[in-house]
């Protein structure tokens, strides 16, 4: 059966810490990569496609991308939960639109457009990975259903970019979401763990994409491997200072790792320049040597 795509639903709530400093500074939705906006890349995307609605679920420095409604006639969704709750707080936050919808990451990379207008059911992005991988891989019942997800795997295919939710998918997510919503338990689930732990009532299929179709930039140097023009220039005014006081290129600091520690401790990231290693702690603005 064939449904029409309805909306898209892109969820840029989050505060991305794994991509600090950068989502320090900027929503990470506001990265650019190779001349474009990454959000406003996939916001051009669907509406090539013919889907006349798109909603953009904010939260994490929203004010900085309510400019989109005017550039580009989208519908802004606030999480105001999105410090408390994963990504099932912004699906929640956008149910009244949820209907024949995409659902996707305002951090994806599309190098092929990959919506359609008209869709043949439920289904998840699927890319392969050769040897291992910790992503979420998928495996698939004798109907094409997915029937089981695991966090790691072999050779396998593996979860990445956008997903499309017919209308009995959407109907049966949120009855389950419904159920489990004010447990505390379920604050911290991503929506797919939600998905996973009901494949028998949530039938979706995978979809697969060749490679170096659709990308995620978790980390600086991901990126960088991507844009190579980050090399340089990383365009974070913390770095740009952190290179200044150090005496260095910003081409010289790697290797660069978000932490978060508890006891109170404040987020910050960790980096090297040549053999030695540095931390920069988000809260005092300081950075030492380890």
């Amino acid at each position: 059966m064939s449904y029409q795509a309805d909306n898209a639903i892109i969820m840029a709530a989050g505060t991305s810490s794994r991509f600090a400093p950068l989502s320090y500074e900027v929503p990470k939705a506001l990265v650019e990569v190779r001349g474009e906006i990454l959000i406003e890349r996939q916001i051009r995307q669907i509406l090539d496609a013919g889907i006349p609605e798109v909603i953009v679920v904010t939260g994490y420095k929203g004010e900085e991308l309510l400019y989109l409604r005017k550039k580009f006639g989208v519908r802004i969704v606030e999480n105001r939960d999105y410090l408390a709750r994963n990504n099932n707080g912004s699906l929640h936050a956008a149910r009244e639109y949820i209907r024949n919808s995409y659902i996707c990451s305002s951090d994806n990379y599309f190098s092929v457009n990959p919506f359609e207008k008209q869709v043949e059911g439920a289904y998840y992005a699927a890319v392969y990975a050769e040897g291992h991988t910790e992503e979420w891989c998928m495996e698939e019942d004798e109907n094409g259903y997915i029937s089981g997800v695991t966090i790691g795997g072999e050779n396998a295919w593996y979860m990445l970019g956008h997903t499309f939710w017919d209308e009995a998918f959407s109907r049966q997510f949120f009855r389950i979401l419904d159920g489990i919503y004010d447990l505390p338990e379920t604050k911290g689930l991503l929506w797919e763990s939600i998905f996973s732990a009901h494949l028998h009532e949530l039938k979706m299929r995978m979809r697969r994409y060749p490679p170096s179709t659709i990308f995620e930039f978790d980390t600086l140097d991901e990126l960088r491997a991507f844009d190579d023009s980050y090399v340089t220039n990383t365009r974070s005014r913390i770095l740009r200072s952190v290179a200044g006081q150090l005496g260095c290129r910003e081409s010289d600091i790697r290797r660069v790792e978000a932490y978060k520690e508890t006891d109170n401790a404040a987020a910050g990231f960790r980096f090297q320049v040549g053999q030695r290693t540095y931390e920069y702690c988000y809260q005092t603005k300081q950075w030492r040597e380890m």
